[in-house]
């Protein structure tokens, strides 16, 4: 058992907590409780709040900046980061983690869960991405997985669908309605690189993945995150086949704004596409309640663009 600090040290460490909201606060505090004489326990966050998913897709280059400025968004943000696939560019090789991802996402490593995407392909099938994030992304192949924060399901697919079947009786869609039936949640989370939904900027939508969300549809999940197109758009909460639907539908979001250079939109507008944007780097933060979500745009400093919102469970 921990020995309880001493009330000197208990009363700094209030002073001083009350004060840094920050990581980097909250690293200064740790470093003045270590000089006091202090066993510090690291842990996976701040635990004065709800849950908290924070990330984006699309993120690492080194002949773009836009990984530096998205990277210390995340300093200042607690929380488990996800990634959206397309983490290193260009080819996924363990040459471009080392020097693209790892000098500025990497920091953010020990609490990253992320997706696959295309890019990250490009190199022995994936075996940088597996190696640079461990054993729990998923087997070498496979790439899909699920975990929990608090109450909620998030389920990881994989929508790299020339190298794996995204069919509704493929081994992925076998392992998804397992996982929903067997882990039942009051509210789930799903995220691919992909997008079913998109206005475009330079790549089409991905039909292949709709049965993926059918079976996500009908067990009631809430939200889709993906990326791929490198920038932001948030649809309304729709069917498979892209229908409004306010009762059951399942929201999507595209987040391709995590460091790779942005693509612009053309003139088509998806339907039933809320609102989109292609000039601003920035992290999509989900807030989880037991029973509800928000989420929050958070754009690059200076930025002129943003987006928040909440909504329930089903």
């Amino acid at each position: 058992m921990i020995p309880a600090a001493p009330p000197s040290i208990r009363a700094a460490a209030s002073r001083v907590g009350g004060a840094l909201g920050s990581v980097a606060g909250r690293a200064s505090l740790v470093v003045a409780l270590l000089a006091a004489g202090a066993v510090v326990v690291f842990g996976g966050g701040r635990d004065d709040g709800p849950p908290v998913l924070v990330g984006a897709g699309d993120i690492a280059s080194c002949t773009s900046g836009g990984d530096e400025i998205t990277a210390k968004l995340l300093d200042d943000i607690d929380g488990t980061v996800y990634t959206l696939g397309d983490n290193a560019y260009m080819d996924g090789s363990a040459k471009q983690f080392r020097r693209c991802y790892d000098p500025h996402w990497g920091r953010h490593r020990d609490r990253t869960r992320p997706v696959l995407g295309n890019h990250d392909l490009h190199k022995a099938d994936g075996k940088a991405y597996y190696d640079y994030f461990g054993a729990d992304v998923g087997r070498h192949g496979e790439g899909w997985y699920s975990y929990r924060i608090a109450g909620w399901q998030v389920l990881v697919l994989n929508s790299q669908c020339d190298q794996v079947d995204c069919g509704p009786d493929s081994p992925q869609a076998r392992w998804l309605k397992d996982t929903l039936a067997d882990q039942p949640a009051r509210c789930t989370v799903a995220m691919w690189h992909h997008p079913l939904f998109t206005s475009g900027g330079k790549h089409t939508a991905e039909p292949r993945m709709r049965p993926l969300y059918q079976i996500l549809y009908e067990h009631g999940t809430e939200l889709v995150l993906t990326a791929h197109n490198h920038n932001y758009e948030r649809f309304a909460p729709q069917d498979p086949s892209g229908v409004r639907d306010d009762r059951q539908g399942i929201r999507q979001f595209v987040v391709g704004t995590g460091g790779a250079s942005l693509y612009r939109f053309g003139d088509d507008v998806a339907a039933n596409s809320e609102t989109r944007d292609d000039r601003t780097y920035g992290v999509l933060k989900l807030t989880l309640d037991p029973d509800a979500y928000h989420w929050r745009f958070i754009g690059q400093p200076g930025a002129a663009y943003g987006d928040s919102g909440s909504a329930g469970c089903h």
